[in-house]
């Protein structure tokens, strides 16, 4: 299957810095990522990620900058 194959079944997926992305179901996901709870299209995953990643900033900053403040 290809990346922009419509039928492509397609997990969020989220690493401990809070980046998301986009990988396909039947692949086993990387070390370092885990599943957000997303399964979809990549429209429907797109737009789900659109709704939650808000922040692009790397959690490790976010919390660098809080701490500064």
């Amino acid at each position: 299957m290809a990346w922009d194959d419509a039928d492509q079944r397609l997990l969020v997926v989220v690493n401990d810095e809070e980046q998301y992305s986009l990988w396909p179901s039947y692949k086993p996901i990387p070390e370092g990522w885990r599943r957000d709870g997303v399964e979809g299209t990549k429209d429907e995953c797109m737009a789900h990620i659109d709704r939650v990643w808000t922040d692009m900033r790397p959690l490790s900053l976010r919390r660098a900058l809080d701490a500064a403040s």
